[in-house]
């Protein structure tokens, strides 16, 4: 069972236009999803966008394998 202290994401209207992102950054999650669906690893995606936070990272994949 996942339990979250904090959101893994955030949206703001000011913040590319309202798009899921991950807190803190410009980075949309939809980059994630994108980058795994793409055969890139999670390491990868997170050397390539090191303003995400790997914990956030980590339970927004959480969060979406429960919606399968």
């Amino acid at each position: 069972m996942l339990t979250l202290e904090r959101s893994p994401v955030s949206s703001d209207p000011g913040v590319l236009g309202g798009a899921v992102v991950f807190p803190g950054t410009r980075v949309p999650v939809q980059t994630l999803v994108d980058y795994l669906a793409d055969g890139f690893s999670l390491e990868e995606f997170l050397d390539f966008f090191p303003s995400v936070d790997r914990q956030d990272a980590e339970a927004f994949l959480e969060l979406l394998q429960g919606e399968v």
